[in-house]
């Protein structure tokens, strides 16, 4: 889930002004939007499905645009603030996905071996990030994309952390295509090693980055496969809140880095006095809310479709405002490093979690 970037460019003077300027950048946001969805169902359409989820081709189609154009004074605010607010609300919106009453079924040995999953490999692929000289904020949106759920996941930690647009697309960017490649060669694994539904299912849970993907992978071993794989997503996913949280205390002490004119920085624009917000980002609370009001019944199972594809809506419309602030220069310079980390970093979770099902005795 994809956290919000500010821009920090000049803010107008005139709050009437500030509103409408805002319009322009939105609108642009949007445009990028539609072709990254339009090019998703042309996809399915020629290759049966989408390869490139609209998510990942809204940062590739903005950061063309700015590659070719920058988009001068008048669509700033508005990019700043598809980035940043409309980000923050999908993040809430997610919770409406996570039931703990379907967390719960999945037993206490598992739950806790998920929990262990999680944190184990966001200290390794941190640890590894580092190793290969990545930025602290690049290594962290790594570990967490790796460890919990992909793009979502470094969205919605990039503003805790405050981590620029290009930290942001290029781990994005080489996240996303390693995804595919996980999703192909992940089936081809499990049967190679004679691996049961339930087994098979958790592995995909633990390792595979979204949650379509994950149906995408364990399909190929049947239903009971899809089931646990899914259900072991979600339990997955829903440390995203817990993570964030740990994340905005650390996020004071992290040096400050520089950034260029135009760029948009997650996080950039808050106050600069420490508040309430910098300890427990309201976005955050706002998740567990809406977790917990799925868990009591409070939304109907009716609106949880729509509240996902909308919260989907808001973090494409977000990630085409993150390719409009990127210098691909920069994402460029860090390719090869990021790459490694990224794949190491998968390697690392792929045996740490081989470790807890031979752990409760499911391989």
């Amino acid at each position: 889930m994809a956290s919000l970037a500010s821009q920090t460019f000049p803010a107008s003077h005139n709050e009437g002004n500030e509103r409408i300027s805002v319009l322009p950048g939105i609108a642009l946001c949007g445009i990028v939007t539609s072709a990254a969805y339009a090019l998703e169902a042309g996809e399915r359409v020629i290759v049966g499905k989408a390869w490139l989820e609209a998510l990942v081709l809204a940062i590739l189609i903005g950061t063309a645009v700015r590659s070719m154009w920058a988009p001068d004074a008048k669509w700033h605010a508005g990019i700043a603030f598809s980035a940043k607010y409309l980000l923050e609300i999908a993040v809430v919106l997610l919770g409406a996905s996570v039931s703990a009453s379907t967390i719960l079924t999945a037993g206490p040995a598992l739950l806790f071996g998920i929990v262990g999953v999680v944190a184990s490999a966001i200290f390794l692929s941190f640890g590894i990030g580092r190793l290969l000289g990545l930025p602290t904020r690049m290594a962290l949106l790594i570990a967490c994309g790796n460890s919990i759920c992909g793009n979502s996941a470094i969205a919605a930690v990039a503003p805790v952390i405050g981590a620029d647009s290009d930290d942001v697309a290029a781990s994005i960017a080489f996240t996303a295509v390693l995804g595919v490649v996980v999703v192909l060669c992940l089936p081809l694994l499990g049967i190679a090693l004679g691996m049961s539904g339930v087994a098979y299912g958790a592995l995909s849970g633990l390792t595979v980055y979204a949650v379509p993907q994950v149906i995408a992978a364990a399909s190929p071993l049947g239903v009971v496969a899809v089931q646990t794989g899914t259900l072991v997503k979600l339990v997955r996913v829903l440390m995203l809140g817990p993570v964030c949280l740990v994340l905005s205390l650390v996020a004071p002490r992290l040096a400050p880095q520089e950034v260029p004119d135009g760029e948009i920085v997650a996080g950039a624009g808050a106050k600069k006095r420490p508040g309430i917000s910098h300890i427990v980002p309201w976005f955050i609370v706002g998740f567990l809310i809406v977790v917990a009001c799925r868990s009591l019944g409070l939304i109907p199972s009716v609106a949880i479709v729509p509240i996902s594809r909308i919260a989907t809506l808001l973090t494409v419309v977000s990630m085409a405002a993150l390719g409009l602030g990127v210098d691909v220069r920069t994402v460029a310079k860090a390719g090869g490093r990021v790459t490694g980390a990224v794949v190491l970093s998968l390697i690392g979770l792929g045996g740490i979690s081989f470790g807890l099902l031979a752990l409760l005795s499911m391989t």
